[in-house]
């Protein structure tokens, strides 16, 4: 053969390993989440998806899809195995359908309030919860954001766990969020998120529970007369990787993922503690009473009505968690 033709062949498989190499070197991955595009927990995802790019000198590029697009929590959940999400933001709730323990913090009353999950965050038992979860699955938890404190909203007045007797209330299908207004006495109901509004308007149910960031985006101020600062779960989210991708990272990469996902959650916890604080003079500017409600009361009816056992909580955990100081850090 030539040299002119050594050559082109060379030339073509260099030029084949060169593209090729290229192909590997960047790594397209998907984050998804059930959350609005103008929320914190997006805005701050897709600062993230920029940060890590930039970090890892492009060689992961991040799509994050917003508003269930890839499915709704549980399908995201399941995603991370199944291979059609590789990042996702979603709640101990639903890591706690693997990993049941994991799920405590979901027990009324466990955090006193977003310093104290902070506090929790950085402490021994969640490195146990966590590592828990992650033996079960393989997928790692890399950082925690605050959701905010989840309240009541109503048509009556509520300040004792009495008040809410018989009161029809629309709460998640979820054990953990049934918890509360079952220990006292209150009538569930399990209306889809996107029919609740109308469910408050029309009078299917009288009350509802969720954050004050949510009760505002989801206009439920306007069809309620009362909330009451029940605060009865302090609320919060997990970005997660997926076994599959975590065992793929070198040890420098899985610093600059953490890293990242730890200042992207700190960023979107900041944004909604500040919105939390002013909300409550929103809510009364548009003639709501915001009330103050006797926790104690509320929390010594959970105890004594819900046992830590039916969820497949450990009580050693939650005792852990009460034990926990924290201090002012929002």
């Amino acid at each position: 053969m030539t040299t002119v033709k050594w050559s082109a062949v060379v030339a073509a498989v260099l030029g084949l390993a060169i593209t090729g190499g290229a192909a590997q070197a960047q790594t397209k991955l998907k984050w998804a989440h059930v959350y609005e595009p103008n929320e914190p927990f997006h805005t701050q995802s897709v600062w993230a998806a920029g940060e890590l790019a930039k970090r890892t000198n492009g060689r992961y590029t991040i799509d994050v899809y917003p508003s269930s697009q890839l499915g709704k929590e549980t399908d995201i959940n399941q995603g991370l195995s199944l291979g059609s999400v590789d990042m996702i933001i979603s709640g101990s709730s639903f890591a706690a359908r693997s990993y049941p323990p994991i799920g405590v913090t979901y027990y009324p009353y466990v955090f006193r309030d977003a310093n104290h999950l902070l506090a929790y965050t950085k402490s021994d038992v969640f490195k146990e919860l966590a590592k828990g979860y992650t033996d079960k699955t393989g997928h790692q938890i890399l950082a925690v954001t605050y959701y905010g404190a989840r309240h009541t909203s109503s048509n009556k007045p509520i300040k004792t766990c009495a008040d809410m007797k018989g009161l029809k209330i629309r709460v998640p299908d979820v054990p953990a969020y049934l918890a509360m207004p079952r220990a006292c006495g209150a009538n569930t109901a399990p209306i889809a998120f996107a029919e609740v509004y109308l469910a408050l308007q029309n009078g299917t149910v009288e009350a509802q529970e969720n954050p004050l960031t949510t009760i505002e985006a989801k206009k439920f101020y306007e069809v309620q007369k009362h909330i009451a600062l029940t605060g009865h779960i302090v609320d919060h989210l997990n970005t997660v990787v997926s076994a599959n991708l975590w065992k793929k990272l070198s040890d420098e990469d899985k610093k600059i993922f953490s890293e990242v996902a730890q200042e992207a959650a700190a960023r979107a916890t900041a944004e909604i503690h500040s919105k939390e604080k002013e909300l409550v003079g929103f809510f009364k500017d548009k003639g709501l009473t915001v009330s103050e409600v006797d926790k104690e009361d509320f929390k010594q009816n959970v105890l004594k009505n819900v046992t830590f056992e039916s969820f497949g909580y450990r009580k050693a955990d939650y005792d852990k968690i009460q034990a926990i100081k924290s201090e002012p850090a929002l």
